[in-house]
């Protein structure tokens, strides 16, 4: 029985114990170092944020089988039952197991594209659907409330409401896209940039709430760093928002410290609203979708002002939309407020 040792980084655990599944051939492939391999690869193609998906799942599977390796070949359905079984018992809810099984599942079907094991179909008795979740948009009226809550003595709840607001002024832009906004994405009164997460390239009518928005935020991040003035450095900042305060230096660990802040800080603001739900960046973005769907904005002229790309449906019949009537949907939600 040979002894594994498989060294992870920060946050993972480091020392692997022995497996009582494990032989000593060197022609099996363990299944963690193998994921290992597969987060590395998606890390040296830049897929950040599937990565990190990837590395917290693994991280799941390494305590359920408390610390010990098992050959891809000796994953089976019995395995994976249990797998679930160990995260119900943890409080996991239904779409969590189902996240953490479809990543372990798409892990092992390249093994099984590469020959490394043959297909078993280890899955086939767990959940890998999709359940409903839980609301996550508010209505318009709450938008107003919060567009005109008082937050002048605390500058914290201001700094987060800002970004929520011009999350919903730019038709639910993600926090990664307003984060990596570029002073040069705004040219002529249009606001253009590509989706971090599905590369789809969206032009947006500048509106005057967006650029006030935008100086009430960057007014507030500098009051909140104790800076009275922008320096000659950050003048020279390539960013729209000051959320990236020192380009260059581990951005992607900037940006995600500042949306952990700006969350907990509107989960503040939405108890001061007595919201029943978590107020979020993300809640934004669905409000943006339901008030323009109780707009009778058609579907298909939501998506693409989303950047959606798994509109299968809209997509079939409409190749493109007008920017027109893009920009003039955007402008009756704004005209609402």
């Amino acid at each position: 029985m040979a002894t594994i040792r498989i060294n992870f980084s920060t946050g993972e655990v480091e020392d692997a114990m022995p497996c009582p599944l494990f032989d000593n051939s060197d022609s099996k492939v363990s299944f963690f170092s193998f994921m290992r391999d597969v987060i590395a690869e998606l890390k040296y193609y830049g897929h950040m944020r599937t990565c990190e998906t990837y590395a917290s799942t693994l991280r799941s599977f390494v305590r359920f089988r408390a610390g010990q390796d098992v050959w891809i070949d000796l994953l089976d359905a019995r395995l994976m039952m249990s797998y679930e079984a160990w995260l119900k018992l943890g409080g996991a809810s239904m779409n969590t197991i189902s996240f953490y099984n479809r990543i372990l599942r798409a892990v092992y079907n390249r093994a099984v594209e590469q020959g490394i094991t043959i297909q078993r179909f280890p899955f086939r008795h767990v959940y890998t659907g999709v359940g409903k979740t839980l609301k996550r948009a508010v209505s318009l009226q709450v938008v107003r409330q919060l567009k005109d809550l008082d937050l002048s003595t605390n500058p914290d709840l201001d700094y987060a409401r800002q970004l929520f607001l011009f999350s919903f002024y730019t038709r639910g832009m993600s926090f990664v896209d307003m984060a990596f906004l570029l002073k040069q994405n705004l040219s002529n009164g249009i606001l253009s940039y590509q989706r971090k997460k599905t590369g789809q390239s969206l032009r947006i009518l500048w509106e005057p709430c967006m650029q006030e928005a935008v100086d009430h935020f960057n007014r507030l991040a500098h009051r909140l760093t104790n800076r009275p003035a922008v320096r000659p450095s950050e003048a020279a900042s390539p960013y729209l928002l000051s959320i990236i305060k020192q380009p260059g230096v581990d951005e992607r660990k900037q940006y995600k410290t500042v949306g952990h802040f700006v969350n907990e800080k509107l989960k503040v603001v939405g108890r001061e609203l007595g919201l029943s739900l978590p107020l979020t960046l993300y809640v934004a973005r669905h409000t943006w979708a339901s008030v323009a769907m109780n707009s009778n904005i058609p579907l298909s002229v939501i998506s693409e002002c989303m950047g959606h790309n798994s509109e299968r449906t809209t997509r079939i019949y409409l190749a493109s939309l007008d920017e027109t009537m893009v920009d003039n949907a955007n402008k009756l939600i704004l005209k609402m407020l």
